[in-house]
């Protein structure tokens, strides 16, 4: 299908998702984030993708975050701005339940908004020329629903320095508190993106859904809660076809071919 707002491709068993507004700094306009919707849901249903790469065709921004002259715009009813606003839990939710590793491939500035979207992802490779933050404070709004993702990402203080004090921060200093995996050059990036991606669609698609459903699952529970859903999981994926296939694969010394069963 057709998008406005994205650019949508698949090689190798990867999908990569572009934002493709660059007059906008991709702004996450209420059309792109519909279409993000799509695109994620369309690749979560593919049993032909294995990875997704959410990436941007800016040369210096992966989105500036929000589209505020959006949210300035006149005559729109309190009830409607607060549905509206549904479509970023619904994103971030997607993204976390997607049953697929995810990689933010950060090419240039991720701000406000898109830092909330950065950090739904699993995994975040950056150009090391990208800027982090939540500038919203200096507009007079905040950045509610990135807090919650950036809260269980970094540390306590360093999340308040970020939303509060609304500063950017460098590659290198995300990387430091957690927010990045790895920084690269420039030139660099989509190498080091498509490096990760590929590996992560060599893994079983069972148990790379077993895997992310759990890391998802028990962020938020009690320790015994958590180890006992995590039992759960493990005599699940125990249990597969996969998990026998790739022990044979190992004690065989070949590459294993999965099922996904």
């Amino acid at each position: 299908m057709p998008y406005a707002t994205l650019r949508y491709e698949i090689a190798d068993a990867v999908a990569t998702i572009a934002l493709d507004q660059p007059d906008t700094r991709n702004a996450l306009s209420d059309a792109m984030l519909d279409e993000l919707l799509a695109a994620f849901a369309r690749a979560r249903d593919d049993d032909g993708v294995r990875c997704v790469v959410l990436a941007s065709t800016h040369a210096t921004v992966f989105s500036a975050g929000g589209d505020l002259a959006g949210f300035a715009a006149p005559g729109i009813a309190l009830a409607e701005r607060h549905a509206a606003n549904d479509r970023y839990p619904r994103l971030f939710t997607l993204i976390a339940q997607l049953g697929k590793p995810v990689i933010c491939a950060a090419g240039g500035h991720v701000l406000a908004g898109a830092l909330g979207l950065a950090l739904a992802c699993d995994l975040v490779i950056a150009s090391d020329r990208a800027m982090f933050g939540t500038p919203e404070i200096n507009v007079g709004l905040f950045g509610f629903m990135v807090s919650a993702l950036l809260a269980r990402n970094v540390g306590r203080k360093a999340c308040s320095e970020l939303l509060l004090l609304g500063e950017r921060i460098d590659a290198h200093e995300a990387r430091r508190i957690g927010i990045v995996n790895r920084v690269v050059a420039p030139a660099e990036l989509d190498a080091a993106v498509g490096t990760w991606a590929r590996a992560l669609a060599r893994r079983s698609p069972l148990v790379m859904k077993l895997g992310k459903d759990a890391l998802h699952g028990a962020q938020d529970m009690a320790l015994g809660e958590a180890l006992q859903m995590l039992r759960a999981q493990l005599t699940i994926a125990l249990a597969s076809e996969d998990a026998q296939e790739g022990v044979a694969a190992f004690l065989q010394r070949r590459e294993p071919r999965w099922t996904g069963r």
